[in-house]
């Protein structure tokens, strides 16, 4: 099996293009919605932050986790060192699952971050210019202009990461061009 990491920054088009993925019937999964899951099932993420105002309705909200770690470092790698371990985990439990399959792709956003290139064969970065993925953020998530420039911001270089990355797909222009692109490396990673 070939493991494929999908890595971009925030708002690059990561999860596009695991739709066309899925929609061609390659297995797809998603660090972040592991994450998701591992927030509201795992009462580690909780527990920890107890003392904080991070609950609505006596459950974890992880909008106010989100913007709480993220104006706090120290309490952003205190939620990094409950999340991170348990995600791989079950990243690498979906490897044994599908061991079977001929590829399976995982998007991980913070793969270079956390330092687990190692645990995947090739990587994929799908860039998108700031200006453009500012537009999305502000759109797509009704965040304001300062905010999503603080979160882009906040993430590691693209180039940097290309420069690690196997693949590079470009999406700066419509949905459907980069729907072709994507369709396009699909054609050339299946020979």
């Amino acid at each position: 099996m070939i493991k494929y990491a999908i890595v971009g920054n925030i708002a690059s088009g990561k999860s596009e293009m695991e739709r066309v993925l899925d929609k061609h019937g390659f297995v797809v999964l998603d660090s972040d919605l592991m994450a998701h899951d591992v927030l509201m099932d795992k009462p580690d993420v909780a527990k920890a932050f107890s003392d904080y105002d991070v609950f609505e309705y006596g459950r974890l909200s992880r909008e106010k986790l989100g913007k709480l770690v993220f104006n706090d470092s120290e309490l952003k790698q205190k939620l990094e060192g409950i999340v991170h371990p348990l995600i791989l985990e079950e990243i690498k439990t979906a490897f044994e699952t599908f061991k079977d399959e001929k590829m399976i792709f995982v998007s991980v956003p913070l793969l270079f971050e956390v330092g687990w290139e190692k645990n995947f064969d090739k990587i994929i970065f799908v860039k998108s210019e700031d200006n453009i993925r500012l537009e999305r953020l502000m759109n797509r998530n009704g965040y304001t202009k300062e905010y999503a420039q603080k979160r882009i911001a906040s993430q590691s270089s693209q180039n940097e990461k290309i420069k690690k990355s196997d693949y590079v797909i470009e999406n700066n222009s419509t949905k459907e061009e980069f729907i072709k692109k994507v369709e396009d490396f699909i054609e050339t990673i299946s020979v």
